[in-house]
């Protein structure tokens, strides 16, 4: 018997990261992470410090 083939071929350099299909996924997110720690760290240095 042989396998089923894969219903999606992937990307030869997809990133191994669940939930993101290309790179520019992933470095948008850690992007938009960055950005949101900044805010958070502006915001609370001003308020709380």
């Amino acid at each position: 018997m042989s396998a089923a083939p894969s219903p999606e071929p992937e990307e030869p350099d997809a990133p191994g990261v669940p939930g993101f299909r290309t790179w520019r996924g992933v470095y948008l997110f850690v992007f938009a992470c960055f950005v949101a720690m900044v805010i958070a760290l502006t915001f609370f240095a001003r308020y709380y410090g």
